[in-house]
């Protein structure tokens, strides 16, 4: 490794523990929203269009551009588990650094949307009419 030197062991390996420790995978999800969904909150923090095209069960929709204006849509008694459209978008990654910085328990799903819709769990879709 010619940049050897400028690689630090210890740093990944902290990191790798600490991304096991703070991801979700789909397979756990589902598994929580059929035994105990009354125990978490799934956050989706893609954008409108993309939330009632199709979202994971139970999840609630708050963009990231306005997630400060809709905290209070966040319980600090669940595990909060935010999701976004896949593992190269970093959506989520801002969401939960903003709940964590604010004492949330919150975990990232592994793959995000896509991966939970590829692997053919169920999804929701909304009308963009609904009443209020």
């Amino acid at each position: 490794m010619k940049n050897k030197e400028k690689f630090d062991s210890k740093k990944a390996l902290d990191f790798f523990k600490n991304e096991n420790s703070f991801s979700e995978s789909p397979f756990e999800l589902k598994r929580k929203i059929e035994s105990s969904i009354e125990e978490i909150n799934i956050i989706d923090v893609r954008n409108y269009d993309d939330y009632i095209e199709g979202h994971i069960p139970f999840a609630i929709h708050i963009p990231i551009e306005s997630f400060d204006d809709h905290k209070n849509m966040l319980e600090k008694d669940k595990l909060n588990i935010v999701y976004c459209y896949s593992s190269f978008c970093k959506l989520a990654l801002k969401a939960a650094i903003k709940m964590s910085e604010e004492n949330y328990p919150v975990m990232i799903l592994m793959g995000g949307y896509t991966i939970w819709k590829k692997l053919g769990f169920d999804c929701i879709k909304t009308s963009a009419n609904t009443d209020n």
